[in-house]
Formats: C-alpha cells, structure tokens, sequence
C-alpha cells in the first residue's frame, strides 16, 4: 500500500496542470480510490469495477462509479468522463504474470481511448503504450510499479 501511494502522489504532482478526470481501475476496498479523492479534491474521479467490495464511506458518487466488465465500460466512458483523464491508476493486476499479459492486452488500447495524449498511468504492470517511464519515488522496489507518461502523438 505504501509503494502504491508513493507512486500516486509523484503522478498527482506530474499532472497537477492537466485537465482531465482521474480514474481508478479496480475499486477493491475503497482505500486508493478515497486517496485519489484526497489527492484531487477539485477533480472528479471515477472508479471503475465488476463489483463493489468497499465500504459505503469510501465509494464515489453514482455518477463516478463505473460498474460491469471494464473490459466493455472503459472503452465506451468517454462521453461519461466529459474530457480525456489526465491520470489512471491501474490495479488489475495479479501475481500471475501470464494473466497480467492477457489484461494489458487489452486494457493499453482501453486506456488508449479515454486518455489525454499526456495521461501519466500508474500501473502494477507493464502496459504496452507508447510511454515513457518516470523514475520511482524513494522506497519503492522497481518493478514493483510503473509510472508511465504517454508520449504525445501516440
């Protein structure tokens, strides 16, 4: 938890002049969303997820809540998002680093869709975007996470 809100508050500073929601893939128990909309209390952050696991308390307002298979509502949010995201967060990941192939197939394109052509993604595991890789804060094992910044133009 600790690498990951490193990573999050080094992306908060990279985009702090970028417009554009921010967005959590993977909800889980509402601990890095309600980060996020401390990071962002100006902004809106939407959440998206098959399922709700977290607490009540922690949980977005309905219009910021994404519910169904990502794989079908990330690449159809645009016009819910009403401007490119500025930040992803990434938490789809698992240990299996096959499965994690599979997701990043086809979760790059996904992302590819509602991002700003200079969204930083904070992500578990590599995605194959056109990107280039910030450094890590202090603390955080490389490899660990990746916080990558898209290459304009791509």
């Amino acid at each position: 938890m600790r690498a990951q809100r490193l990573c999050l508050e080094a992306a908060a500073a990279l985009v702090a002049d970028r417009p554009g929601p921010i967005i959590d893939l993977g909800i889980g128990a509402g601990r890095t969303f309600d980060h996020l909309a401390a990071l962002f209390p100006d902004r809106a952050v939407f959440a998206f997820d098959n399922f709700v696991h977290s607490a009540i308390d922690v949980l977005p307002p309905p219009e910021r809540m994404v519910m169904g298979d990502i794989r079908d509502t990330l690449p159809r949010a645009a016009d819910r998002l009403g401007a490119p995201a500025a930040l992803i967060h990434n938490d789809l990941g698992s240990a299996d680093a096959t499965g994690n192939a599979a997701v990043a197939a086809w979760l790059a394109p996904a992302i590819m869709a509602i991002a700003r052509a200079d969204a930083v993604v904070v992500t578990s595991f590599r995605l194959p975007l056109v990107a280039r890789d910030h450094p890590l804060p202090g603390g955080v094992r490389p490899g660990r996470y990746h916080i990558m910044e898209r290459v304009p133009g791509n």
